[in-house]
């Protein structure tokens, strides 16, 4: 009895023993296998956020009251101001033909250390981060890339310290140095065409805008410098080639840059839409808040850093709203480009919802967080440029048809009166001078009212429109045509010319007119009256001319069948 009392006694021990094991077995190994990178640090390590900035890494290192809770991917640790995140792990015995490094994708950590226990015990630091100028970090990188010693017979022991103003969540992994030199490789050239595509984009925009007078390529060109130099900021390439010298502005330039490309985004919505033009109260408010981006960005300066975002996150998602709202409104008031603004700016805007969830604490650091928007940005600028592009042809196609109304008939395009006898004189003064015969014709439109009472007012006011067409068929190259009045159009046929081109082109016209429309009955035609002379004549100038063809329409009878009427010169 008492064996069996004392063997469940122990066996009861052993189960204990292995429950409170298990965690431990858990959890994985970690192993530096340089075929297999990048190597996650996973739950290897231990973490423990400190209430303060007070401990030392000899103190972390003995201090058994702290309460250590395993490490793991994705974990979002909740850091402010005014707490520190420590890690600590191991590195078990590893072949030492690399140099491993520790990788910390994230360019806007504040302050990395890692600690490295030396063979007197002495803790050693290494530091990266915002508040280290690039240029002075263990391996100036876009983002922390601390060197760690790899030992082929001892563990070494680490301490990592973590001091950032908002939450910290990139996934910790271990790297040799090979593996570094290949992967920058693959994320230059990528990076590379990022920031070419941006750079050209801008160039283009800011000619664009001195060569066309367009505020809107102006807006487009500074909307894109803005964006660019905001990937910059976050993507880590500021701080390694731009500014590696400045650890302050590094810090600042991740919140304070996109809230300056978020005002000038919606400053340019609004220009890209005319919104002056469709509301000026409207406008107005939008430039004002788009201005408001500059006191945003002071505003990061001044306030306390894990209060930033709070700063930053409000206005970049209020201007991408606002953003959208004037495109959407602009759409539904039938401008012909703004579905085409609103398609362009979605992948942008979605793109941008990972790097602000991230700055929130909402999702952990991840290639979307880091690359997101890039990508959102490469789809959207060609198709902005595009579309800007198309927008300036009409409007300067508008502006030379408005220029254009005292000389060209805005109904049909024909040159009006006025520039047809322009062009009479010279044809006239020509002819004399080649000592050709040119031709001039007028051509009346005798059946509106008939048409009117038979198909209405609406195929009549149609019909002149068909007639030009028609009229303008029958034209060489080289002719005019005009419309010289609601019904009347006239026709100067550049020489030389013969009687027989002379007289075959009335009937030609007349005959081109009673031809039947397309989808139009059978009995829709066009009855035209031409009167037509040839030029120069010794007996009359140019008004002359067309003071004589007047009067012959004029006399014809109104149930007269003839149609062609031909003056001598």
């Amino acid at each position: 009895m008492v064996f069996a009392i004392r063997g469940r006694n122990a066996l009861a021990a052993v189960l204990l023993l292995l429950s409170l094991a298990l965690p431990v077995m858990g959890r994985t190994v970690l192993d530096l296998d340089a075929s297999r990178q990048p190597v996650r640090l996973l739950d290897w390590g231990d973490t423990w956020i400190e209430q303060g900035h007070e401990a030392r890494p000899e103190q972390v290192a003995i201090d058994s009251s702290i309460a250590w809770t395993p490490s793991g991917e994705g974990i979002i640790y909740p850091l402010t101001a005014g707490k520190t995140l420590w890690f600590r792990f191991t590195v078990p015995p590893a072949p030492d033909a690399e140099r491993w490094y520790l990788d910390i994708p994230y360019p806007a950590v504040d302050l990395v250390t890692l600690y490295t226990q030396d063979g007197l015990g002495r803790w050693l630091p290494q530091s990266a981060g915002d508040r280290v100028p690039v240029a002075d970090w263990p391996v100036p990188h876009r983002y922390p890339l601390l060197p760690v010693m790899v030992s082929a017979e001892k563990p070494q022991h680490y301490l990592l310290r973590v001091r950032n103003p908002h939450s910290f969540s990139p996934p910790l992994s271990f790297v040799s140095e090979s593996y570094i030199s290949r992967q920058g490789q693959r994320t230059s050239l990528v990076l590379g065409m990022f920031f070419g595509l941006i750079g050209l984009a801008a160039i283009v925009g800011l000619l664009s805008a001195v060569s066309l007078h367009d505020g809107a390529h102006g807006a487009y060109a500074l909307t894109v410098a803005l964006i660019g130099l905001s990937q910059a900021a976050m993507t880590g390439i500021g701080g390694l080639h731009l500014w590696p010298r400045a650890p302050i502005w590094n810090d600042m330039a991740p919140m304070a840059i996109p809230t300056l490309a978020a005002g000038s985004l919606l400053w340019f919505s609004s220009v890209a839409v005319s919104l002056s033009e469709r509301s000026l109260r409207m406008s107005r408010l939008v430039v004002g808040l788009s201005l408001l981006s500059v006191a945003v960005a002071g505003a990061i300066f001044l306030v306390e850093p894990s209060q930033r975002f709070k700063a930053m996150v409000p206005y970049i998602v209020a201007a991408c709203v606002v953003s959208l709202a004037i495109i959407y409104w602009a759409a539904r008031r039938g401008d012909r480009y703004a579905p085409w603004l609103l398609m362009g700016a979605m992948p942008v805007v979605i793109g941008a919802a990972f790097p602000l969830a991230r700055v929130t604490g909402l999702i952990p650091v991840s290639f979307w967080t880091l690359y997101g928007l890039q990508i959102g940005i490469a789809v959207e600028l060609p198709l902005l440029l595009v579309i800007l592009m198309l927008r300036s042809q009409q409007q300067r196609e508008h502006t030379r048809r408005v220029h254009g109304l005292d000389r060209i008939d805005p109904a049909t395009g024909l040159i009006n009166a006025d520039v047809f006898m322009e062009r009479l004189v010279r044809m006239m003064a020509r002819s004399d001078r080649f000592k050709h015969q040119s031709a001039v014709l007028l051509i009346d439109l005798v059946n509106v009212d008939q048409v009117k009472r038979q198909f209405g007012a609406r195929a009549a006011e149609e019909l002149p429109l068909l007639v030009a067409g028609r009229v303008l068929s029958a034209a060489r190259e080289i002719d005019s045509v005009a419309r010289l009045s609601d019904q009347r159009f006239g026709m100067l046929m550049e020489g030389p010319l013969t009687d027989e081109d002379c007289a075959s082109a009335g009937p030609r016209i007349v005959a081109r007119c009673l031809m039947p429309f397309k989808d139009k009955p059978l009995e829709f035609v066009a009855q035209v009256r031409v009167a037509q002379t040839l030029v120069p004549t010794e007996r009359a100038d140019a008004a002359k001319v067309m003071e004589r063809l007047n009067a012959v329409l004029a006399a014809v009878p109104a149930d007269s069948k003839r149609a062609v009427f031909s003056l001598r010169s």
